[in-house]
């Protein structure tokens, strides 16, 4: 924190509404680096974390080592009214429980599934560590009060395989703010001399797509034939260094750049010349449900995007975006190609994209959601269903509240309804027509 931006606009939203926030979170190695600092009135307490390596067993000791020391920081701040934890891991709820205790409230907000997280990220099967993260996922539903879902595909999973009451899960997207994502003067140098750029923001995990992105402009160059672009892949992760090996074996070394992690302003100065942008995640249990946040920044930086075609893909995106069949690294490419070909087809879907996340995608809409979880979460539960049987950072109540009753909780939509609303007219993937290069 704050570099997790929808942690911080939460954290924002919650004290613009008279909550006084703390946030228990990692320090960062480059930057965020102070153990206690107070930024925008939101109280930041972090620890030092060595990121997990080697497997399984490494993200256990990672978990393990985050789990006791926010427990630490947590014993020493004291009582709290609302306890609101993201995940993965879905661990959390042991903290939560002693809070609980004390009165709290405990809000999840589930940024992943983790069950499908784990099949998508190890490819080991529902082995005896997949029970277990399902089990883990049982226990955190159950000690919620309140759960936060990034999308409609998470809050169904919250209703049904959760058994959460429809009125105590609440979709909170994450929604950037648009007016942190303003078009700066394209800069030319950065395509290196070629007429094109096409960008890639984000993770680089297993799952993220990288080497499928790099895969297919391969494809692009050596079997379209297409060599008038240059490629920038902006992040870090996981599988950082061994995305730059591939780049090096698919021989591409000297048309694909990698930055790292890189500040806002360098940020909005690649986004705003590059002219294609990608978003290669692949298909898989976790991937076809899950809203990627380089989706709605290229949106609100009016890029029209390539993307796989995934369910919550097509939801967010709707024609601000074309799509290729499932990990089909070649029709991916030719989409790349079709649309660097297509210059007012471009315009047409960036303005689209960004039209959609100053709308129905807003941050805005996200931020009345969230506060009516909290709302939600400090009044009594649905006589309907029982109280969970027990339930880090904190937040305090605001000031002078008198218990009077809530406001009523905003009726919940299914996946059909929500998605005729934020998405009308796309109930079928945007495929443009089938594009063959000249040769």
């Amino acid at each position: 924190m704050p570099f997790d931006r929808r942690v911080w606009q939460e954290c924002l939203a919650l004290r613009d509404a008279g909550w006084e926030v703390h946030v228990i979170c990692p320090q960062g190695t480059n930057r965020d680096t102070e153990p206690e600092v107070v930024l925008e009135d939101i109280h930041i307490h972090r620890y030092p974390l060595q990121a997990a390596t080697g497997g399984p067993v490494g993200y256990l000791r990672e978990y393990s080592a985050a789990l006791w020391r926010t427990r630490r920081i947590a014993r020493r701040l004291g009582r709290f009214d609302v306890v609101h934890a993201c995940n993965p891991p879905d661990l959390y709820f042991l903290l939560a429980k002693r809070f609980k205790r004390q009165g709290a409230r405990f809000v999840f907000d589930q940024h992943d599934l983790v069950p499908e997280l784990y099949l998508s990220r190890f490819n080991r099967g529902k082995d005896f560590l997949y029970r277990a993260v399902c089990w883990l996922e049982r226990r955190t539903y159950q000690a919620a009060d309140v759960v936060i879902a990034t999308n409609e595909s998470y809050r169904r999973m919250a209703i049904t395989r959760g058994g959460k009451h429809p009125d105590r899960v609440f979709v909170v997207r994450s929604a950037p703010r648009v007016e942190r994502f303003t078009l700066v003067p394209e800069e030319p140098q950065l395509r290196k001399g070629k007429p094109y750029l096409l960008a890639y923001l984000g993770v680089m995990g297993p799952q993220d797509g990288v080497d499928y992105a790099l895969r297919a402009l391969a494809i692009l160059r050596y079997e379209v034939g297409r060599t008038d672009w240059h490629a920038v892949f902006i992040g870090a992760g996981d599988t950082f260094d061994a995305m730059r090996e591939l780049a090096v074996e698919l021989k591409l070394d000297d048309c694909v750049e990698f930055t790292g992690r890189i500040s806002d302003e360098d940020l909005l100065r690649y986004l705003s010349t590059a002219d294609v942008c990608l978003s290669p995640d692949p298909t898989n249990p976790l991937n076809d449900v899950s809203t990627m946040n380089k989706v709605l920044e290229y949106m609100a930086m009016s890029r029209p995007i390539v993307s796989f075609d995934l369910t919550e893909a097509r939801v967010s995106a709707g024609e601000a975006a074309v799509y290729a069949p499932a990990n089909d690294e070649n029709a991916f490419a030719r989409q790349v190609a079709y649309l660097l070909d297509a210059p007012e087809e471009r315009r047409r879907m960036g303005r689209l994209g960004r039209e959609r996340v100053a709308g129905p995608l807003s941050w805005d809409r996200s931020k009345e959601a969230l506060v009516a979880a909290y709302e939600a979460a400090v009044r009594p539960q649905p006589t309907t269903v029982p109280l969970p049987r027990g339930t880090g950072g904190g937040v305090t109540a605001p000031r002078g509240s008198d218990g009077a009753t809530a406001p009523q909780v905003p009726s919940q939509r299914t996946l059909g309804q929500q998605d005729a609303e934020v998405a009308p007219g796309v109930e079928q993937p945007y495929l443009p027509p089938t594009y063959q290069p000249e040769q």
